[in-house]
């Protein structure tokens, strides 16, 4: 059986990870856009799924506060998870959005809210701090993100956060952020066919200041939240015989290709499709099937989303 491990590791500030993590959101029943709203599986299931996960060498667990549904909080089991576990793993949540109780959006927070966010996975994850907190910026008009990277700056230095990262921005955000604070790493939506970042340039920053490039939905690509859909693509089905995988699989091992500092955070809360997902950090694509896969083909799109 593979582990996450074989992809290699990289490192978030002082804290090592094996490439391959995983991604908490659909624990909790419903994602971020209401496109995958079903019943959230059982507590103790999720708690084993997240073991099981942990065995094969995951490390890296993505969550929020705001990752939750009427039934389920993705850092309440993460908590519990990790209250029943004698490995290190590193959780890296994110502030910014917020819900209220009922779970309605609400607007981006103030600076001066954020160490509330903080708190209240804090709270939720039973922890004294948190090892990475992203900026999830809310909306790609925003202009500057200094006052609100400042106000988690603060709190990296009161003892309350490990690292900062950023979630959803452009190249000048992060050479803002990087003025106040260190930053490790980047999550953007990023995938096969999802490729703004490399439009702007921001993969390759982020691999020339040693910052990890964290995308999600890299295998869901343009249904976001929802669950990927029956592969269409020719160029993977082509490159997944060739290795006797699975078309997830090359999604994410093509996204592993774009560079050492990139990670993955598939989430699911099949125990199936989290072993593929490990095992596609094994998958050695060739000098050939990274070309078919860059091919153009009719169809594909080409987001302009950040």
């Amino acid at each position: 059986m593979s582990t996450a491990a074989a992809a290699g590791t990289w490192k978030l500030g002082d804290l090592e990870v094996n490439r391959i993590g995983y991604g908490a959101m659909r624990l909790t029943g419903n994602g971020m856009m209401g496109n995958s709203d079903g019943t959230p599986i059982n507590r103790n299931f999720a708690v084993g799924l997240l073991h099981r996960a942990f065995e094969q060498g995951v490390n890296h667990i993505d969550t929020a506060a705001f990752y939750f549904s009427p039934l389920r909080s993705a850092n309440e089991l993460i908590n519990r998870a990790l209250t029943s576990w004698y490995g290190d793993v590193v959780v890296v949540t994110k502030v910014g959005p917020a819900r209220d109780p009922a779970g309605e959006w609400l607007t981006m927070a103030r600076p001066d809210q954020l160490r509330g966010q903080v708190e209240e996975n804090l709270r939720q994850l039973g922890r004294d701090y948190l090892d990475v907190v992203n900026l999830r910026v809310n909306g790609p008009g925003t202009a500057s993100i200094a006052e609100h990277f400042g106000a988690l700056s603060e709190l990296r230095e009161a003892g309350l956060i490990r690292h900062l990262g950023l979630s959803a921005v452009r190249p000048e955000h992060v050479a803002e952020a990087r003025m106040i604070a260190p930053v490790v790493c980047v999550q953007n939506s990023y995938g096969l066919d999802w490729r703004r970042a490399d439009e702007s340039g921001l993969v390759d920053l982020c691999r020339e200041q040693d910052i990890a490039f964290v995308p999600f939905f890299a295998v869901s690509g343009l249904r976001r939240e929802a669950a990927a859909d029956q592969e269409h693509d020719a160029r993977v089905h082509s490159v997944a015989r060739a290795h006797n995988a699975t078309p997830a699989q090359i999604r994410l091992a093509w996204t592993l290709h774009r560079g050492p500092h990139v990670l993955a955070i598939p989430g699911t809360t099949n125990p199936a499709h989290l072993e593929e997902n490990i095992a596609a950090g094994s998958l050695r694509l060739t000098e050939q099937d990274l070309a078919a896969l860059d091919k153009p083909t009719k169809g594909t799109a080409r987001a302009s989303a950040v």
